[in-house]
C-alpha cells in the first residue's frame, strides 16, 4: 500500500509544525489588544480574523504546491491561477467572508516572461470571474535556492460581524451538502506524482493516459472556485444573508475527516457521509495504480467533494435549489464523535475515523 508518507509528506509532522507556528503567531496577538485590527482567536479556523470595529478583515495564505511541477513538465501554466485563487478564497468563504483581493509571490530559479504571462493571465481571469482584485505581488529570482517555481498567495476578505460562520450552532440531524469537484484541486500532488513516476517514469506527464489526454493534462484540471457561488447564498459585504448556513468546510489537504472536523470542534459531534459524490475516473485510476487504500485516499484527496455545507434539515432542499454549482445532500450530523464515510473510491467500503 502506498501512502502520503512514502511520497515524502508526513501529515503528523506537518500538523505538529503548524501548531508550533500558530503558537508563536498567537504570541503577537497581545500587541494589538484593544486596538484596530485586534486578532480573533479561533484555533483551527480556515483563515485568520482581525477586528476592524464594525467588521472583520479575514486573511489567509496558501499556494499551488507541487502541482506546479506537473505544469513545468508539460509546459502548461495557464490554469494554475484558478488553483491559487481557489486555495485562499475558498478558505475565506468558510467563515462567510467575501474575498476582495489577492497578492502573490513567485520564487523562481530563473525568470521566464512567457511563464509569468501564462500564470498571471490565468490568475487575472479567475479573479475577474470571482470579483477579486490583484493589488500587488512579487517575482523573486533566487537562483539555485529553488528548482523551478514556487507560487503562493495571500487573500484578504471582509465580513460583517453578525454574519460570521463558526460551526458552533451545528446540531445532530443537520444535513450536509457537498459541492462537486472532479479533480484533485491543488492538494495531495506529492502522492499523485510519486505514484505516476513510480509506475511509469519522470516523463509520464507527456504520455497518453487512458482518458484521451496526457497524464499531465488530466491531473492539471483546475480547481473549481466555490466562493462566488456561496456568496450568492451568504450575501456579499453589505447584502442580506439569504440562508442560514451553520458551517462550511473546504476539503483540501487532510481530506474529508481532517477538514470537516474543523467545523465540528466546538460541538463534539460527528458526521455520517452516506451518499458522497464519487471520485472522478482519474482519481480512481491513480488510486488503483498506486494501491492507495480507501482510508488513505479520503485522508489525502477530496475524492469528488470539494466543499461542504451544514444546514438545518428543513433548509437543505431550498439551499440545493439556490446553488449554481453541482451539489447534493451527502450525509447528516450525528451525536457520536466519529466521521463515518461510505466511500466511493476504487474500493468502496465503510470507513470510520475517530475524532
Amino acid at each position: 500500500m502506498v501512502d502520503y508518507k512514502k511520497a515524502g509528506v508526513d501529515i503528523k509532522m506537518g500538523d505538529r509544525a503548524s501548531k508550533i507556528a500558530y503558537n508563536f503567531a498567537r504570541l503577537t496577538f497581545v500587541s494589538r489588544k484593544n486596538m484596530i485590527g485586534e486578532p480573533v482567536t479561533d484555533e483551527g479556523s480556515f483563515a485568520g480574523m482581525m477586528d476592524m470595529g464594525d467588521f472583520y478583515i479575514v486573511q489567509g495564505d496558501d499556494g499551488v504546491g507541487t502541482k506546479m511541477e506537473v505544469a513545468e513538465r508539460i509546459g502548461k501554466f495557464d490554469t494554475l491561477g484558478y488553483d491559487l485563487l481557489a486555495m485562499v478564497a475558498d478558505d475565506a468563504i468558510c467563515l462567510g467572508a467575501e474575498t476582495i483581493s489577492i497578492t502573490n509571490t513567485l520564487d523562481t530559479n530563473k525568470v521566464d516572461p512567457n511563464i509569468i504571462h501564462d500564470l498571471m493571465k490565468g490568475l487575472a481571469k479567475a479573479c475577474i470571474e470571482q470579483k477579486v482584485i490583484i493589488p500587488g505581488g512579487e517575482i523573486a529570482e533566487v537562483g539555485k535556492s529553488v528548482n523551478g517555481h514556487i507560487w503562493n498567495a495571500t487573500a484578504v476578505g471582509v465580513l460583517e460581524k453578525e454574519k460570521i460562520i463558526t460551526g458552533s450552532k451545528i446540531e445532530p440531524g443537520d444535513k450536509i451538502i457537498a459541492l462537486q469537484e472532479k479533480g484533485f484541486r491543488s492538494n495531495g500532488f506529492s502522492l499523485v506524482r510519486y505514484i505516476l513516476e513510480k509506475e511509469f517514469d519522470e516523463n509520464v506527464y507527456n504520455k497518453p493516459s487512458p482518458f484521451g489526454k496526457s497524464w499531465g493534462e488530466m491531473i492539471l484540471k483546475p480547481s473549481k472556485i466555490y466562493s462566488s457561488a456561496l456568496l450568492e447564498l451568504l450575501g456579499r459585504f453589505g447584502e442580506e444573508r439569504k440562508f442560514n448556513i451553520k458551517g462550511i468546510a473546504h476539503i483540501t489537504g487532510g481530506g474529508i475527516p481532517g477538514n470537516f472536523n474543523r467545523i465540528l470542534k466546538q460541538t463534539g459531534l460527528g458526521a455520517d457521509f452516506n451518499d458522497l459524490f464519487p471520485s472522478s475516473v482519474i482519481v480512481k485510476e491513480i488510486q488503483r495504480i498506486g494501491n492507495v487504500s480507501e482510508a488513505e485516499a479520503y485522508k489525502t484527496w477530496n475524492m469528488g467533494n470539494g466543499m461542504m455545507l451544514v444546514v438545518d434539515k428543513d433548509d437543505a432542499d431550498k439551499v440545493l435549489r439556490a446553488l449554481s454549482v453541482e451539489a447534493k445532500i451527502v450525509g447528516s450530523i450525528i451525536k457520536d464523535n466519529n466521521i463515518i464515510i461510505d466511500s466511493k473510491g476504487a474500493d468502496a467500503q465503510k470507513l470510520i475515523f475517530e475524532l
